[in-house]
């Protein structure tokens, strides 16, 4: 079975969804207080700050190829110097050194200043490219698709974190989140090829269902079923899982 199974979002309304939710993304770090951004997070070793600086870097490093190709030779070398588990770790490192000096007012201008660039960057990438294979959480995709759905996930999710750290309102709507999650469970559903039924609630969800009946049924808040998927918390069955955030 394949992602065909379920459809998945067109091109530009993943550009859309891309530029929104950067646009959410800095409306809630606005909506922060000063003693907000020392947080700790969902994320291993990240406070608040350093989520949003990680944003921050990888808006400016995935705006170009060249930037890019060189963060994952620097990334590996910064694994290796400070331990870290995999190459992704050191690149993330790089991307949160990029602003982690900048006052809030001016990291949160970097990133309206690159989201449009980034999004511009990752729906145009040359044809001879797009087939790279890209890696992840034990995961391989091709990079057109890394660039098209999971970098927006990835700013989504870490939109969820510091919602949760901080205690802030995390804006939900069917048209950008319910979409969003939509196509998270057309991948997911792809990569574990099981039949299922699956129901996610929510502003952000839906009801999904592949295969003969007799398949796995799951109820679950949707922001829960992204989390749990995404190595956030702990699932069992079918949502052990994972899917690339």
């Amino acid at each position: 079975m394949t992602t065909s199974a379920l459809p998945r979002m067109s091109t530009e309304q993943a550009r859309l969804l891309a530029l929104t939710e950067y646009a959410r993304f800095t409306d809630l770090l606005r909506a922060l207080d000063p003693q907000d951004w020392t947080r700790p997070t969902d994320c291993d070793r990240w406070d608040v700050r350093a989520v949003a600086d990680h944003v921050a870097g990888a808006a400016k490093m995935y705006a170009s190829v060249t930037r890019t190709l060189a963060a994952q030779l620097n990334g590996w070398l910064v694994a290796r110097r400070l331990g870290l588990g995999e190459p992704l770790d050191g690149v993330n490192e790089l991307q949160i050194r990029e602003t982690a000096d900048l006052p809030v007012p001016q990291l949160i201008s970097f990133i309206e200043e690159w989201a449009p660039r980034v999004v511009e960057a990752r729906f145009s990438v040359p044809r001879p490219m797009r087939r790279i294979p890209a890696k992840g959480m034990g995961m391989t995709m091709p990079l057109v698709d890394l660039y098209a759905y999971v970098l927006t996930r990835d700013v989504w999710m870490h939109r969820v974190d510091i919602s949760r750290a901080t205690g802030r309102d995390l804006v939900l709507t069917s048209d950008h989140d319910g979409a969003l999650v939509a196509d998270v469970v057309a991948e997911w559903a792809g990569r574990h090829g099981r039949p299922f039924e699956l129901e996610l609630t929510g502003p952000a969800g839906g009801a999904f269902g592949v295969g003969p009946a007799f398949g796995e049924r799951i109820e679950l808040d949707a922001v829960e079923f992204c989390r749990t998927i995404s190595g956030r918390s702990v699932g069992s069955g079918l949502l052990a899982e994972p899917a690339m955030f």
